[in-house]
């Protein structure tokens, strides 16, 4: 199997994500429909909406797992496929257990050796991705340690190196910041625009708050009310614009501390996730 090219500079500008005229009926209901969209590779996009609306469903269909109903979606200029080593994907997920022994750097390697048979051949090279990558997520002083050990946000950065280490040009982050406390939501959140700005990898997180990653994000891609709308936070989180989103009257807030908050007919929608 040839691997992928890793993401370079050359992937800014670039096609990533491609949606034209797309729609998901899953069990006879239509999740949303009439999706037309672009994200540009090297981008930071945040992928937002209230519970239930379809957020990790719009993952799930870039990456092969849901098949859509109507209209066609490509990956880098090609249709889409399961197990497409130019995607890392991170699902929602729980901590570790505490008693996990496996060390954080073999966990890391997994990205690597996970789907191969038998006992991994040591490799130099495979070695440095992996060390280099640890590197990258700031995590090199607790790589030997066992995962279980890891705070919420040390086991975050172990797993964005893992879904990055085979040269992923893409990253999905499904609720990455759930459970992490704010500092820890920030510190992520910067530490994915840093590895797009560096590393020229495009990132798609699913998120049920805004405010943590505000200052960090490119495009919004908001999902309510079966349909999609996209572009800067400037221009999609804003009081008309997701009243048309809503097909009812919603109103940003901006709270005296400076967070977000969408409120309408329905309960707040910045705080709820996605299943």
């Amino acid at each position: 199997m040839l691997e992928p090219e890793p993401a370079t500079d050359m992937d800014r500008g670039v096609k990533a994500v491609a949606f034209d005229r797309a729609a998901v009926r899953l069990g006879g209901h239509v999740v949303w429909r009439d999706v037309s969209l672009e994200v540009t590779g090297g981008q930071f996009v945040a992928i937002l909406g209230p519970n239930g609306a379809g957020k990790s469903t719009l993952l799930k269909a870039l990456l092969g797992i849901v098949p859509l109903s109507a209209g066609s979606v490509q990956v880098f200029d090609r249709p889409v496929r399961r197990g497409n080593d130019e995607v890392g994907y991170l699902p929602q997920r729980r901590r570790f257990d505490p008693d996990l022994r496996i060390r954080a750097v073999d966990l890391v390697r997994l990205g690597l050796d996970g789907g191969q048979w038998g006992v991994p051949l040591p490799s130099r090279s495979k070695r440095e991705r992996v060390e280099d990558m640890i590197a990258l997520v700031g995590a090199t002083a607790y790589a030997q340690r066992p995962v279980g050990e890891l705070s919420g946000g040390e086991q975050q950065r172990i797993l964005i190196a893992q879904a990055l280490v085979s040269g992923a040009r893409m990253l999905m982050l499904d609720e990455p910041l759930e459970s992490l406390d704010l500092n820890n939501q920030q510190a992520i959140s910067e530490l994915i625009r840093g590895i797009c700005q560096r590393q020229g990898v495009t990132v798609l997180l699913v998120a049920h708050d805004v405010n943590p990653i505000l200052p960090f994000v490119d495009r919004v891609v908001y999902v309510a009310g079966g349909h999609v709308v996209s572009g800067t936070p400037a221009e999609v989180i804003r009081t008309e614009t997701l009243t048309r989103l809503y097909g009812a009257p919603v109103e940003v807030l901006t709270t005296s501390d400076g967070r977000i908050v969408v409120v309408g007919q329905h309960e707040p929608v910045s705080y709820h996730s996605d299943h």
